[in-house]
Formats: C-alpha cells, structure tokens, sequence
C-alpha cells in the first residue's frame, strides 16, 4: 500500500473525491470513491494526514479517522476557497484542500466528540423551537391587527392579553375569528413547554459539567451560552491564544489597512452566529447591572458605555468575556472576581 503524506477528501453524501500527496507534494492519487468503500480504504492505508472542509458529516468522519490512527485537519471552506485553482469542481476542491492543509499558519476546526454534539443538538432544537414562538407570536399580532386589536411586542404580554380579548372583545371580532386565535393560544402553550423541556435538559447538563460551572461564573455568561461553549470548542488548546478563540467567534474587528495605515471596522461575525449572539446578550445583561457595582471591571464598563455607547460596549465585553472563557478552560482555572 502506497504511503500518502496528505490524503484529502471532499466531502459529500455518496460521491466523494480524493486526492492525495507524498511529502515533497507529488500527487499520488486522484479518484472518485463511493460512500460505502471510503472506511475500508482508509482502514488499509498507513497513518497519515487527513484534510477535509468542515462541513455538513465531517466530525463523523473526523472521529471514525481518529480511530484508525490518523491525523484529522478539519478546514473551515473560506480557507479554502482562495486555494481553488481555476473552476469549481470536486477535484479542484479536493486538490485546494491539500494545499490549505499545508500552510504553517493554517487554522483548523478541531473535530467535535460525541457528547458536544449531543449538547448542540439541544440547543439547535431549542433555538429553532424559539423562532418558531417568535415568528408565530408575530403573525398572531399581525392577525389581530386586522381587527382592530394591537397588542405590545411581548410573547408573555400576547399569551395574557389575548385570552381576555377573546372573552371581551366579541364584536370586534367573529365566532371563526376567534376559533382561530385560541388554536393559536394553543399552539403558543405548546411550544412554551417544549422550550422549557429543552431548558431543563440543558439544565442538567449544566450540572454535569464541571467546566461549564467554571466559565458560568463570569458575569454576563449563564448556563445556555456555557454549555453551548463547551459543546463548541471541544479542545481549548487548539486556539494559541484568547484572541484567536475570539476571532474564530467573529467577534474581532475587520481589519482594511494598507500602507501602514490601520483602518479597523466592524466585527468580522465569522463562525459560530449563535454562541456570539449569547455571548453578546449576555454582556447586554451585564451592561445594566454594572453601574450598580463598584469593581473595577464594572467601572470599564460604565466608561465605555459613556464613550462608545451600548452596542459597542457589550460587543467589547462579548469580546473580553471570549477571551477570559479560553483562558479558563485552556488553563483549567477558576474565575477570580474582579476587585
């Protein structure tokens, strides 16, 4: 069996391309393989590197190749996508996987065990369970709005306001009307208590966690963003440092300079959308609390949010808590409360 130095693979659902290297570059192989051959043929060849994007099934395949002894490079595809020589297709996608795999400063996802995405199907589930609340909470007020009925932007408001307008408001609105509207109630009710359900399940792996304990301490981090944290990021390690945790939470600023000239922007809101909105929130939730202490990471907070206004603050302290949250876990401490 020939030895490969970097085997890459472009993923799919059945169809996938290979191709891999020795180690002065040299391509060894090039070829298409079926779903249900790849295990076998990687079973049988000498250890080596294996890249892939990271994509939809690519921690699966990450695990089963950990297994069998190799070395897992899990790429995220805008890394890749500047190594794509000339038009799109497997095998120049495959071949710019080798490529991305071999740059020095290359960053890589590690691959996630079983147990993270145990957690991260929860809180996809819970996070879509919610939207489905937002949106149907949405068109109930819209509905009613065509009535003559406006009721404030709140779901709990809307499920106490609106069984007493089915009890009182009889000529605004019809018997069909308001058959309608207590399905909705209904409705609303269920999806309530699949929400809390999730909750309690979160809960206890909260509990559980000794490490999701830890960075729960941190002001404006509570049980559903550490939990989704340690469901994210599976080895602390694989980031050199605090700031490249944060950068790969898009929660560093976009750089456009040139010529010596630093111009910052915006944040660059790659990666995980859902752990910096909760990482964000809950900086929110802190920004409020924070003139009513007297520590020194609260006064940081009252200036900025007097020089930079709310959203940039809470982004900033998003950004600070990010670092402090690797920090821990890299470093396996406790967090100190700021004095």
């Amino acid at each position: 069996m020939k030895e490969f130095s970097v085997l890459a693979i472009d993923l799919a659902k059945e169809v996938f391309q290979l191709h891999a290297t020795d180690k002065g570059g040299k391509v060894m192989m090039k070829k298409k393989m079926r779903r249900a051959e790849l295990l076998a043929f990687v079973a049988n060849i000498p250890p080596c590197i294996i890249a892939m994007e990271a994509c939809g099934g690519s921690h699966y395949w990450g695990r089963r190749f950990l297994e069998m002894g190799h070395e897992v490079r899990l790429i995220s595809p805008q890394f890749v996508k500047p190594f794509v020589k000339s038009s799109k297709n497997d095998a120049n996608d495959a071949e710019a996987i080798v490529e991305a795999a071999l740059r020095p400063s290359m960053r890589f996802v590690p691959v996630k065990r079983k147990e993270q995405q145990d957690i991260q199907n929860f809180h996809r589930i819970r996070e879509r369970l919610i939207r489905s609340r937002t949106a149907l909470s949405n068109e109930c007020r819209g509905l009613l709005h065509e009535y003559g009925i406006v009721i404030p932007k709140s779901i709990s408001k809307l499920m106490k306001l609106l069984p007493e307008i089915l009890e009182n408001e009889t000529e605004l609105l019809t018997p069909l009307s308001m058959k309608v509207f207590r399905s909705l109630i209904d409705e609303l009710k269920l999806l309530d208590e699949r929400i809390e359900q999730y909750d309690k399940e979160i809960n206890e792996i909260f509990k559980a966690s000794h490490e999701a304990q830890r960075i729960q301490k941190i002001p404006g981090v509570g049980q559903i963003t550490a939990t989704a944290i340690i469901a994210a990021i599976g080895d602390p390690r694989s980031f050199k440092n605090g700031r490249q945790f944060s950068a790969w939470l898009g929660l560093v600023p976009r750089q456009n300079s040139s010529g010596g000239k630093t111009v910052l922007l915006g944040i660059t809101k790659r990666g995980d959308s859902y752990i910096r909105k909760l990482l964000i929130l809950g900086a929110k939730s802190a920004l409020y609390r924070a003139p009513l202490k007297e520590d020194s990471r609260s006064k940081w907070i009252s200036n900025k949010v007097t020089t930079k206004g709310n959203n940039k603050t809470a982004v900033a302290l998003a950004n600070k808590n990010a670092r402090v949250i690797w920090a821990l876990l890299a470093k396996k401490e406790e967090y100190k409360m700021a004095a």
